[in-house]
Parts: structure tokens; C-alpha cells; sequence
């Protein structure tokens, strides 16, 4: 039996530790990463995959797959505890440390304010961003329908993130602050780690290794290791 309300009470807990100025360390990063986590087998491995580019070129550098057993059922709000465990497996592989990170999923745009990217933050005490390709709570007014429209994503008259058109004809981006970052750096930094896809490069990395696509797999084949 999961204590779901002992988990519910610690994400309160650690939300009242998150940083949401700017306490990033650098005046640019050497290194950013991206990291996407998924499931295998059914669920019941989860698998992990930090990507690590450098700045500003974005080329890849660096990646780190984790597979752990999964140690926690699917529990809507709770899914940062399933999630860290291998992020912070695949961390520890790491050679090269970056100094920001994009998380596939949301920062404190969470009803607890501690979606996995503050969760991670806070665990390995690095920057960190959420870009979420869906929402999870909040409101924002309609987006007009041209790239770069922007509006503020709303929870009880807190603001809690960014949704963000990215790219023509593609759903928006829902951004929000991790840990030790603005909500105004926060949306800095997916901008400028922008290419010509809906994603960011970070986290569009991560999710090309997680799922083995072909520039991953052109990658690999041109470093061998």
C-alpha cells in the first residue's frame, strides 16, 4: 500500500525549499542538459536518459541511460517519485555535470508546486527548467495563433509558468521554473535553446536517445566509442 498522503505532505514539504530566483552559478553554462523518462516491460522499468550539450553550439556531448525497477505505481501528482530514481541513477553516470537542465515534464507547475524537474532540482541541487508538452493545472487566456505568442500560465492568482508557442501549427509548450531559476530566466533559456522544431534541443536530445532516433543513431555511428 502506497502512503499516498505521506508523499502528498513531503512534496509540500520540499516545495517550501525550492528556489525560484535566479541562483544559477554561471554567467553561461559550459554544458545543458535535457532528460526524458519512460517506462518499460509494462512499467515496471523505468528508464532514464540525460543528454548533455554543450553551449551555445548544442551539439551533443554526452548521454547516460538508467534502467531501474519501477518502485512506484502510476499515481496522478505523485509522478516525480516514480521518475526520479533512475534520473538520479543516470546523473550519477555522468562525466560532465552540466549547469542547467530541461526536464521533459513541470517544474512548479504542479498543484503541489513540486512536479518532477523541482523534484530533480532539488535532489542534485542544480538549476533546473520544466518544458512540459501538456498541462497539468492552471489556466492561461486563449494563445493567438502565430509563433512566439505567450501567455501566463495562472493557479489561484500565482503565476506558475509560461505557455509558449514554439512552432507554426504545433501545440504550445508549458514551461515553468524548477529550481534555482525565474520564471523569467527559465523562459531565456528555452528560447535560446531553440532550433527549428517545437522542442528545445535538450530536451528534444534526450527523448531522440530514449527512443533510438535516426539522429541519435547517426550520432552514434559517427563516435564510436
Amino acid at each position: 500500500m502506497v502512503d499516498t498522503a505521506g508523499l502528498r505532505a513531503e512534496q509540500i514539504e520540499k516545495a517550501q525549499q525550492i528556489v525560484s530566483s535566479d541562483d544559477l552559478g554561471f554567467t553561461e553554462p559550459q554544458w545543458i542538459a535535457g532528460v526524458d523518462v519512460g517506462f518499460e516491460e509494462q512499467g515496471t522499468i523505468t528508464r532514464a536518459a540525460i543528454a548533455v550539450l554543450s553551449y551555445p553550439a548544442l551539439e551533443l556531448v554526452e548521454y547516460q541511460i538508467a534502467r531501474i525497477p519501477t518502485s512506484l505505481p502510476y499515481i496522478p501528482g505523485l509522478l516525480s517519485f516514480r521518475e526520479c530514481p533512475a534520473l538520479v541513477a543516470a546523473w550519477q553516470q555522468l562525466k560532465h555535470k552540466p549547469q542547467l537542465v530541461f526536464v521533459d515534464g513541470q517544474g512548479i507547475a504542479h498543484p503541489r508546486r513540486l512536479g518532477v524537474a523541482s523534484h530533480f532540482g532539488l535532489l542534485v541541487n542544480v538549476p533546473t527548467i520544466g518544458v512540459a508538452k501538456s498541462r497539468l493545472c492552471g489556466s492561461h487566456p486563449p494563445l493567438a495563433d502565430v509563433v512566439g505568442a505567450l501567455e501566463p500560465l495562472m493557479d489561484k492568482s500565482e503565476q506558475i509558468g509560461w505557455v509558449w508557442n514554439s512552432k507554426p501549427r504545433c501545440k504550445p509548450l508549458y514551461i515553468s521554473l524548477g529550481h534555482r531559476i525565474s520564471q523569467e530566466t527559465a523562459l531565456s533559456w528555452v528560447k535560446r535553446c531553440m532550433r527549428s522544431y517545437r522542442l528545445p534541443e535538450p530536451t528534444r536530445s534526450a527523448d531522440a536517445i530514449a527512443s533510438r532516433r535516426p539522429a541519435f543513431i547517426r550520432w552514434q555511428a559517427e563516435h564510436p566509442s
